[in-house]
């Protein structure tokens, strides 16, 4: 049986994941803001502690951990899960906008790493899982903003394998694609109140593309958290897990692009080494 501490639970990815985990026979430390979501949404179970958190509060996370510990005495797997959009022009987002998601999305899931990586490394023994996104690997117009906090935890995730790989612990970090969830719903979604002119033909136009493909996504959410679940008994993880038809091509299309920069700039490049000495 694995422990699963799984953060923005109540519903979407995070609540798939949770009733998978229980349906194997996992028990669930299952989180959220509104904790009367995760209990209505999962109702009792033995193997199941609901729990409220605010992952932007550092103490709340720290308690958490502490009951899921207190109940179940480990943590095997932490989905750190919750997150929300901003979508809309880098220049059109304020600064308020900005640190709100960064808050959860970068500094939240930095707050329950920390509290829940100490009784991992006792153990020598855990696999952290970072939800990332097609927009981790590659930013966009429109998604800027939201795409550099999910860099941000491409970063750390990376970083994170490195330190954590010795200690028996290990970290990969999801990239899904366009899912048919609500994830571009207002709930999950912000968009910037602010609209420049300028901006209509490159970050206007996603804000329609985004209505438009709501609830139509390539993805199917239950294919996702089918694969997740199964990750703790998967050996040699990768360091990045790309999910979707679409986050593939993406991340295809990029090396290409990156493949021509190198062999268009090469010369540059190398150029600003020192002078080899004789």
């Amino acid at each position: 049986m694995n422990v699963w501490l799984i953060t923005g639970a109540s519903r979407g990815i995070g609540a798939l994941v949770a009733e998978r985990a229980l349906a194997r026979g996992d028990a669930v430390v299952a989180t959220a803001r509104n904790l009367s979501a995760i209990v209505e949404r999962f109702g009792e179970h033995p193997r199941l502690l609901p729990l409220a958190l605010d992952v932007t509060d550092e103490a709340q996370a720290r308690q958490v951990v502490a009951a899921a510990l207190a109940r179940f005495a480990r943590i095997d797997v932490l989905l750190n899960n919750a997150g929300f959009g901003l979508m809309g022009a880098v220049e059109e987002a304020s600064a308020a906008d900005v640190e709100a998601v960064y808050r959860t999305n970068v500094f939240g899931l930095l707050n329950v790493t920390r509290a829940v990586l100490p009784s991992m490394r006792e153990r020598r023994a855990g696999l952290v899982l970072n939800i990332s996104s097609i927009g981790g690997y590659r930013g966009a117009a429109g998604f800027g903003v939201y795409s550099s906090t999910k860099f941000a935890v491409e970063g750390l995730s990376e970083a994170l394998h490195d330190e954590l790989a010795p200690l028996g612990i290990r970290v990969t970090v999801i990239e899904p694609g366009y899912f048919r969830t609500d994830f571009l719903d207002a709930r999950s979604l912000s968009t910037s109140p602010d609209e420049i002119a300028d901006y209509a033909d490159t970050a206007g136009k996603v804000r329609q593309v985004a209505v438009d493909l709501s609830h139509r996504q390539p993805g199917d959410p239950a294919r996702l958290a089918d694969v997740l679940v199964t990750l703790p008994e998967t050996t040699a993880l990768p360091v990045r897990l790309p999910l979707g038809s679409d986050t593939v091509a993406a991340i295809e299309a990029k090396h290409a692009s990156d493949a021509a920069i190198l062999a268009t700039w090469r010369p540059v490049a190398l150029s600003t080494d020192f002078a080899a000495t004789a």
